[in-house]
């Protein structure tokens, strides 16, 4: 597997564990989420690109 691929990979499972799904994390809003999913959007739009 390639470094954009892991990295990719990695990006997901940040954006996920990001979610404010959990009572310590309701307070939080979607600013860790929607941070996590503009870096997301980022590194998906260079792979596809073939930057990474």
């Amino acid at each position: 597997m390639s470094l954009g691929t892991i990295l990719l990979i990695v990006l997901i499972l940040m954006l996920l564990g990001v979610l404010p799904a959990w009572p310590h994390a309701r307070s939080w809003g979607y600013g860790p989420s929607g941070a996590v999913g503009v870096i997301l959007v980022i590194v998906i739009v260079l792979f596809l690109m073939g930057r990474l």
